[in-house]
C-alpha cells in the first residue's frame, strides 16, 4: 500500500483536489470513499457499509438503513497531494446534498454498477454535474458481481448519458476471477492477491497482449479525434499498424512476440486525457471491486493525474455593488469563501466552508455581506467525517469547517471586510411532500419548534410553516425518505415526541389561457398622503406545456408613463402574488407577465403603491385566467421477475402510471414509467408483497404535470396529525 505524508494545511493549491463521489444508490460510493480512505493511511482496518463501521456513514440512521443521508467531508493525502473528498447520498430524497456539494468541487468521481451500468439517479447526479460544470472520471463498481461487464456498462454510459468514454483499462478475469487490471495507457498489469492489500505490477499477461494493444489502438484513435496534440502525433506515425517484433528470454527457448509501436506516446496519451477531462470533451473510465479492494490504487493516482486543481478552474465571479468581480484561487489575494453546510454538535455550530482564494486564520473576523454582520473564527478544523483535527489557517482551495459563526447559514458568504464580495449560492429545489408534526405533549411545542428550526438551518431543502387555515405546523421536503429521516433526527436528538400526519404532496397552479389588457387602479386615500398606481396588464403561459416552471416579468411601457423604479415595484407584487393561486390557494408558476401601460399621480403615486397594484393586479388577472392544476411526477424505475411483471404492471397502472420503457436484465424485467408522486405512497410495501420481497424500485422527481380535476379537493393542506 502506497501512502505519502498528510500535507500541512498551506499546501499550495496546485497539489489539491477538490471531488466529491456521485452515484445511485448501492453502486458502492461509501465503500469507495471508505477503500481510499484505508489506501491513504486514514484508518487501519476496512469499514462496512453491512457491518456499520464506515467512516463516513457515521449517522446512527445511516448505519441502521445502510444508506448515506448526509454528505460527509474527509481529507486524506496522496502522491503528495492533499484530496478534500465529499461522500454525497445516493437517494434522490437528498439530492439537494448533492447539489450543495457541487457547488464547492472542483471535480467527480462517477461511481457505475458493473452489471446494472447507467441508473436512474446516476443520470440524476450526473446532470447535476453538467450544470456546475464539474469535471469527472468514472469508475465501474462491482466487477466481481455475477453479470459484471465493462463493456455494457461502457455502452450505456455513452447511450445515455453522452459523453465520449475514453476507457484506461482492461479487467483481468472475470466475476469471481476478477483479480486486476491491464493498465492500457503504460501497458502494465496491476494484480491483486486475493485478501492482500497491495497491488503488484506485472507484464501484461500473454493471453490478454493482443486484445490490451487492440484496445491501447482503440484508445489511441478515440484520443486523437478530440485533442490536436495526440492527432499530430498519431498522424506522424507512420508505422503504427506496422507490428515489431521482440524477444522474450522468459524461457530456455527464445520466442518472438509481436508488439505494435504506439502511435501516441504515453506522456502526449496522459497530457490529452487530462486536457479532455478539464473540458469535459472525454470521460476517463476505470473499473474495479471497492469491497475487495482491487482498482483503489488506479483511481487515486487518476484523481491526482486527471481532475482538475483549485489552479485549473476559473477564477471564482461575485458581485459587489451590482460590479461583477473575481478571485483567483491566490494564498495572498483578498479572503473569499462559502458556506456549503451546517452542522450542529455536542461541541458546536460547524460551518463547512470552501476557500476560493485568500487566508482564513484561527481568531481572525469575516465579514458577511448577506446579514452584514462581521463573524469571528474560532477555530479552523480539518474535517475526516466526525472527526476533526484543528489547523491554524486554511487558504485557497481548502475545505475545511469552521467553528465560532453565529449567523452564517448555507449559501453564505465570508469575505475579507476590506474586500466584500457576494457569492452566488447553492440552488435549493423546491419542497414535493409535506406532513403536519406537532408535539405529543403540549408542554413540548417549544422545544420541537426550535427543533425544527435547527432542521432547516442544517437542510435548507426542508421547509417548516404555520398551515393558515388549520393552524398546523407543516414540515415540506423532498420525498418521504427525506421527511421520515428529519422526524427521526428530532426524536433521536433529545427532541420532543411527536406525531406526524399523511404525507401530502405539494401541487402548483398554472395557466393555460391568458388575458390581455387587464387594467387595475389602486387608488387609496384616509387622510395625509394617498396611494395611486395604474397598471395593465397582459399574462400569458411561459410555454406551450402547461407544467413549464418559472415567471417572467417584462415591460413593454413607452412614452415614460410608468418610471422605471416604479416597474421593479409591479414585478415585485406580481412575484408576491404568485404564492397563492386561485384555484385552491397552491402556488403559481409558468407564466408570463408583461405591464402594457400605466400612469401615476404627481403626488401620491409610490414604489409601495405601484407593489400593492402589482399584487391585486395579477390576482385579479388570475381569476380572469383559464387556470388547470398542476401535481408533482416521478420516474419510477422497477426491478421485478419476469413471473412478477403482469401484476406490477396492473398496479402501476392503478396509480395513475404510464411506462414507458420495459427491458430484460439478468433475468429480471426493468420497467420505467411515469407515476404522479401522490400515488408512490406506501409503493414500496406493496411491491415487496407482489414480488415475494424480490421487487425494487427507484423514484426521481421529474416536474409537474396537469392533475385530474378530481384532485382538486385533495389541496386543501396536509392531513391532521395522528
Amino acid at each position: 500500500m502506497r501512502t505519502a505524508p498528510r500535507p500541512h494545511s498551506t499546501t499550495p493549491s496546485a497539489a489539491v483536489r477538490n471531488l466529491g463521489i456521485l452515484a445511485h444508490v448501492d453502486a458502492g460510493k461509501t465503500t469507495v470513499t471508505e477503500r481510499i480512505l484505508y489506501a491513504t493511511g486514514i484508518t487501519h482496518r476496512r469499514g462496512e457499509v453491512h457491518d456499520g463501521t464506515t467512516v463516513t456513514d457515521f449517522d446512527p440512521q445511516e448505519r441502521d438503513r445502510g444508506i448515506t443521508i448526509f454528505a460527509a467531508a474527509v481529507s486524506c493525502a496522496w502522491d503528495g497531494h492533499r484530496i478534500n473528498l465529499i461522500d454525497t447520498p445516493g437517494h434522490v430524497d437528498f439530492a439537494d446534498e448533492v447539489e450543495r456539494s457541487l457547488r464547492v468541487l472542483d471535480g467527480a468521481v462517477a461511481v457505475f454498477d458493473a452489471v446494472a451500468g447507467v441508473e436512474p439517479q446516476s443520470e440524476s447526479v450526473w446532470r447535476q454535474a453538467d450544470r456546475h460544470g464539474v469535471p469527472r472520471i468514472a469508475f465501474v463498481n462491482k466487477m466481481d458481481r455475477a453479470g459484471a461487464d465493462l463493456d455494457a456498462a461502457v455502452a450505456s454510459i455513452r447511450e445515455r448519458l453522452h459523453p465520449a468514454p475514453l476507457v484506461v483499462q482492461l479487467p483481468i478475469g472475470a466475476e469471481d476471477a476478477f483479480t486486476g487490471v491491464v493498465d492500457l495507457v503504460r501497458m502494465r498489469a496491476l494484480v491483486w492477491a486475493d485478501g492482500g492489500d497491495t497491488v503488484e505490477e506485472e507484464p501484461v499477461p500473454e493471453g490478454l497482449r493482443e486484445e490490451a494493444w487492440r484496445r491501447r489502438r482503440a484508445l489511441e484513435e478515440a484520443v486523437a479525434e478530440l485533442h490536436p496534440a495526440a492527432m499530430e502525433e498519431f498522424c506522424m506515425q507512420p508505422t503504427a499498424d506496422m507490428p515489431t517484433a521482440s524477444v522474450s528470454i522468459a524461457s530456455t527457448a527464445p520466442q518472438i512476440v509481436c508488439t505494435p509501436p504506439p502511435a501516441v506516446s504515453t506522456p502526449t496519451l496522459i497530457t490529452a486525457l487530462r486536457d479532455l477531462t478539464r473540458t469535459g470533451d472525454g470521460l476517463v473510465v476505470l473499473c474495479g471491486s471497492a469491497y475487495r479492494n482491487r482498482g483503489t490504487e488506479p483511481l487515486l493516482d487518476a484523481v491526482v493525474a486527471y481532475l482538475p486543481s483549485p489552479l485549473d478552474v476559473p477564477p471564482v465571479r461575485g458581485t459587489h455593488d451590482g460590479a461583477e468581480q473575481f478571485r483567483p484561487a491566490d494564498a495572498g489575494a483578498p479572503f473569499a469563501a462559502l458556506a456549503f453546510k451546517v452542522n450542529a454538535t455536542a461541541t458546536g455550530r460547524l460551518t463547512y466552508v470552501r476557500v476560493y482564494s485568500g487566508t482564513i486564520e484561527k481568531g481572525g473576523t469575516v465579514w458577511d455581506p448577506g446579514t452584514r454582520r462581521t463573524e469571528r473564527v474560532a477555530r479552523i478544523l480539518r474535517v475526516t467525517a466526525d472527526r476533526h483535527a484543528q489547523v491554524d489557517r486554511a487558504v485557497a482551495g481548502d475545505i475545511v469547517a469552521v467553528v465560532g459563526l453565529k449567523s452564517a447559514r448555507v449559501g453564505s458568504t465570508l469575505c475579507d471586510p476590506a474586500a466584500p464580495l457576494l457569492l452566488e449560492p447553492p440552488s435549493v429545489a423546491d419542497p414535493v411532500v409535506s406532513v403536519a408534526v406537532e408535539a405529543r405533549r403540549g408542554c413540548d411545542t417549544g422545544r420541537l419548534a426550535s427543533a425544527l428550526a435547527r432542521l432547516a438551518e442544517e437542510d435548507p431543502s426542508l421547509v417548516v410553516r404555520t398551515d393558515p387555515e388549520t393552524g398546523q405546523t407543516v414540515l415540506s421536503g423532498m420525498g418521504e425518505l427525506h421527511l421520515e429521516v428529519a422526524v427521526e433526527k428530532i426524536r433521536r436528538d433529545s427532541g420532543p415526541d411527536v406525531t406526524v400526519g399523511r404525507p401530502r404532496v405539494t401541487y402548483r397552479e398554472t395557466v393555460v389561457r391568458g388575458v390581455s389588457q387587464l387594467v387595475f387602479r389602486h387608488v387609496k386615500q384616509d387622510g395625509g398622503a394617498g396611494q395611486f398606481a395604474h397598471v395593465v396588464l397582459d399574462v400569458e403561459p411561459l410555454a406551450a406545456e402547461p407544467g413549464s416552471n418559472g415567471f417572467e416579468f417584462r415591460s413593454a411601457v413607452v412614452g415614460g408613463r410608468v418610471p422605471q423604479e416604479y416597474m421593479r415595484a409591479v414585478e415585485a407584487g406580481c412575484r408576491d402574488a404568485l404564492a397563492e393561486g386561485p384555484l385552491g390557494g397552491q402556488p403559481v408558476t409558468g407564466l408570463r407577465v408583461t405591464l402594457t401601460d400605466g400612469s401615476t399621480h404627481v403626488k401620491d403615486s409610490s414604489e409601495a403603491a405601484f407593489r400593492t397594484a402589482g399584487r391585486l393586479g395579477l390576482r385579479a388577472a388570475l381569476r380572469a385566467c383559464a387556470m388547470v392544476l398542476l401535481e408533482p411526477v416521478a420516474e419510477v424505475t422497477v426491478t421485478v421477475p419476469e413471473a412478477a411483471v403482469g401484476g406490477v404492471l396492473g398496479d402501476l397502472a392503478a396509480r395513475r402510471g404510464r411506462v414507458t420503457g420495459s427491458q430484460s436484465r439478468g433475468g429480471a424485467a426493468v420497467l420505467t414509467a411515469t407515476v404522479p408522486l401522490a400515488e408512490l405512497f406506501g409503493y414500496a410495501t406493496r411491491l415487496r408483497s407482489r414480488t415475494q420481497g424480490r421487487g425494487t424500485f427507484t423514484a426521481r422527481p421529474t416536474g409537474y404535470a396537469p392533475a385530474p380535476s378530481a384532485t382538486a379537493a385533495a389541496t386543501a393542506g396536509p392531513a391532521p396529525a395522528r
